[in-house]
């Protein structure tokens, strides 16, 4: 049985939700970013017990459709920002499609209808979070900020990252409060 699981967006979510699904004395085959799968299926009752768990930790099981879309979206952006250096050898558009295997318009569609944000914006947001992230730890220069999250240049990255937060890069860094969004908040 496949789980699909809203929120997973690291690897700590993919060893929370293994470790739970354990604990409800669950065989997990394969936890991955958004989806769970199984050795057994699950009763409707048992189902409702471990999403009640779970929304506990913060996730959620979803069941329609749409939703499900809409988290293949996410944890595929999540993914590409936080875990893959963003590196893309394609568009946006054409990797989602590859990895969805579903026509990107029904995906964006679905994706601006549920989030009412589209792909592209939910994207920048993602990267204006990592941006803020690599900032706060002030371990790399904006120049290498801008290199690793593949911006043209850092006057790209700064001129996006005031669009999006109403400051600069080097505002923010001096910043004594430094605000943050949770991943699973954008």
């Amino acid at each position: 049985m496949k789980l699909y699981i809203k929120n997973m967006v690291c690897s700590r979510c993919i060893m929370v939700v293994e470790s739970e699904l354990k604990k409800f004395g669950l065989h997990p085959v394969l936890v991955e970013l958004g989806t769970a799968s199984l050795l057994e299926n699950l009763q409707k009752d048992q189902e409702q017990q471990l999403n009640i768990k779970l929304m506990a930790l913060g996730f959620e099981i979803i069941d329609d459709k749409k939703s499900r879309v809409v988290e293949k979206v996410k944890n595929i952006i999540t993914d590409l920002v936080y875990f893959n250096d963003n590196q893309l050898t394609t568009n946006l558009s054409d990797y989602i499609v590859a990895s969805i295997g579903q026509d990107y318009s029904h995906i964006s569609n679905v994706f601006s209808q549920q989030e009412n944000t589209t792909i592209e914006q939910y994207h920048i947001l993602q990267k204006i979070e990592r941006v803020k992230e690599l900032l706060v730890y002030d371990e790399l220069t904006l120049n290498e900020i801008s290199f690793l999250l593949h911006y043209s240049s850092p006057s790209h990255l700064s001129k996006q990252f005031k669009k999006v937060t109403g400051i600069t890069p080097t505002s923010f860094k001096n910043s004594k409060e430094q605000k943050r969004l949770l991943i699973e908040n954008l």
